[in-house]
């Protein structure tokens, strides 16, 4: 069951477009959430403006090679390692959220606009169950027991906040996918076609709510840890400088 496209099977009852442009509505509703969520909080204005402050301030000015150095770094550590984290627990934790998202978005774009009335690749479907399984892993390991409400002021996992919506609906949409997907292949229809509608439930509140929830940060905080490397870099940072064997970290 692992090894087959989920949403082909659906094409008996939904027309292979209409799969697709509700894929292309919900990218369109994370960019349009993100734009308004700039736009609200004056992100864009602010990093232009402390840029442009940051520039004047300067003491040496950096060549495109070290920009793309600094750029490169900003990948490997921020992004892709999520080293920003000090904790280690929630750094784990971001990595399974992280790579099993990224997997399980580009394994939906692949079996829904490619593959969807063509063979999948048993590859391509696996890594769809992989990807949500890892997100799944990651997400009930910090909801549960990483979270700052539960971990150091001992409350309730459930008591939820509205900061917690996008935790809560990631969950919700990888959690329903992947039993979706084996009860549908387990031959239960009715049960596999509820568990599909609070599936595309969960997924539309995860990428329409993008404007209120944390899932815009994504964007800001590689953008972020790079203007902090440049200023370091460029001699602008009004931070304080680390003392020795000291790491300057976040999170």
């Amino acid at each position: 069951m692992f090894f087959s496209n989920p949403f082909a099977e659906l094409t008996e009852l939904l027309p292979p477009l209409a799969m697709q442009i509700y894929i292309v509505l919900m990218a369109l509703a994370v960019a349009g959430g993100t734009i308004a969520d700039m736009l609200h909080k004056g992100s864009a204005t602010y990093f232009a403006q402390d840029w442009s402050k940051k520039k004047a301030m300067a003491t040496k000015r950096l060549s495109g090679l070290d920009l793309t150095g600094l750029a490169i770094g900003t990948l490997l550590k921020e992004i892709a390692t999520s080293g920003e984290f000090c904790n280690q627990k929630r750094r784990i934790s971001h990595l399974f959220m992280f790579y099993g998202f990224v997997t399980y978005l580009i394994t939906t774009v692949l079996m829904v606009f490619v593959y969807l009335t063509t063979e999948t690749p048993s590859l391509v479907a696996l890594l769809w169950h992989v990807g949500a399984l890892s997100v799944a892993i990651g997400g009930y390991w910090f909801f549960f027991f990483l979270r700052v409400d539960v971990a150091q002021e001992r409350l309730s996992p459930f008591d939820l906040k509205w900061a917690d919506i996008f935790i809560v609906t990631l969950l919700g949409s990888v959690t329903f996918g992947l039993l979706w997907s084996i009860f549908q292949a387990l031959g239960f229809g009715v049960t596999a076609l509820v568990l599909f509608a609070l599936y595309v439930l969960f997924s539309t509140l995860l990428f329409g709510s993008v404007r209120w929830s944390k899932f815009a940060h994504m964007f800001f905080k590689p953008v972020a840890a790079f203007q902090k490397r440049v200023e370091v870099a460029d001699g602008s940072t009004n931070l304080p400088a680390p003392t020795e064997g000291s790491n300057i970290r976040m999170g």
